[in-house]
């Protein structure tokens, strides 16, 4: 038997693994079931509805306005009015136009497939990524604690060969499981836009960013899975990746971002992960500083920018994969393995 299909049974065994996917796969399902009961298709009777709803909420302002206009009129007779409440002109209590009372605001959620699909991408991603992060640590951590990978090194001993092997046997499942998991939601969703919403503005392009998007999902979600098999390989242990992972979000989040809030630094998100994961799949998010202005022609307030882009979000994600790699096949050759 060949080292990668032995690698490959050893993966689609783990108990563990194959659990954690049935959760992440629970999770979407159950994303999609809540986005389909949540949201409504929206026809001639739901529009009826939404401006019977609008013109009860005008006329009710109206009756409301005519009893304080009236309350106003008898505290002035009385000598009794209360300034807080009422102004020095009762005639000035005024109804708001009936064009202030949209329909819109009774409108029932509808789901929008070309608006509202790509921002579920990320959350797609997210998931898996965790998924691929914490099954990449349990796949390599549990044969160094269980004396398993001294025992794979005695059949046979070449320590890079076996760690790559390994590292390409969860990335090409991940890889499967990626593009299944983005097919099936992409399906689930347009299913949601045809009966919940609307499907209008899907052309050849709009489909082609959407490819792309997923694309970048899949990237994701195969680097975060390295980046935790390594590390897992690097402590030799599960709990090492993971107690890494919550020191990066406890500490390289909450605590680096309070720092640099005390010290004013601006853009304080530019030096936070979530930023670069929202841009590497939306390909750009805009900072915005309100502390620093850029005065307009008319006087008012702009914010100062800053970009950060899918290329800034490459190079972190590729130095982040290439550096843990790195180290744990640099630890797997020159460390003992006992």
């Amino acid at each position: 038997m060949s080292l990668f299909r032995a690698e490959w049974r050893r993966l689609l065994k783990r108990r563990f693994i194959r659990y954690l996917v049935l959760a992440g796969v629970l999770v979407l399902v159950l994303i999609a079931a809540g986005m389909f009961l949540t949201n409504h298709k929206v026809g001639p009777a739901q529009v009826a509805n939404a401006e019977a709803a609008a013109e009860r909420d005008y006329r009710e302002n109206l009756r409301f306005t005519e009893q304080e206009r009236v309350a106003c009129e008898a505290a002035k007779a009385s000598g009794t009015a209360d300034p807080n409440r009422f102004p020095a002109n009762c005639a000035d209590i005024q109804a708001p136009p009936r064009e202030a009372f949209s329909a819109e605001w009774h409108m029932p959620a509808t789901f929008e497939f070309r608006k509202e699909f790509p921002p579920i991408l990320t959350a797609l991603a997210a998931i898996l990524g965790m998924v691929a992060f914490v099954a990449g640590a349990s796949f390599v951590g549990a044969e160094w604690s269980s004396g398993g990978m001294m025992n794979l090194l005695l059949w046979r001993p070449q320590r890079l060969k076996v760690l790559l092997t390994k590292l390409a046997a969860l990335l090409v499942g991940f890889a499967g499981l990626t593009m299944l998991a983005s097919i099936g939601w992409t399906a689930a969703f347009w299913l949601i836009g045809t009966q919940r919403g609307n499907t209008k503005g899907m052309t050849s392009g709009a489909w082609q960013s959407l490819a792309l998007s997923e694309l970048r999902g899949l990237g994701l979600v195969l680097a975060i899975g390295a980046v935790g098999f390594a590390v897992a390989s690097l402590g030799r242990h599960t709990a090492v990746a993971l107690g890494g992972a919550i020191g990066v979000v406890i500490v390289g989040q909450f605590g680096v971002g309070l720092v640099l809030s005390m010290a004013n630094v601006p853009f304080i998100e530019r030096y936070l992960l979530p930023t670069y994961l929202i841009a590497w799949m939306n390909k750009s998010i805009t900072l915005e500083n309100w502390n620093a202005c850029n005065n307009s022609y008319n006087g008012s307030c702009e914010p100062t920018r800053f970009d950060v882009t899918w290329q800034h979000a490459a190079v972190l994600f590729g130095v982040a994969v290439v550096l843990s790699v790195g180290l744990a096949m640099w630890a797997m050759r020159r460390r003992d393995v006992t």
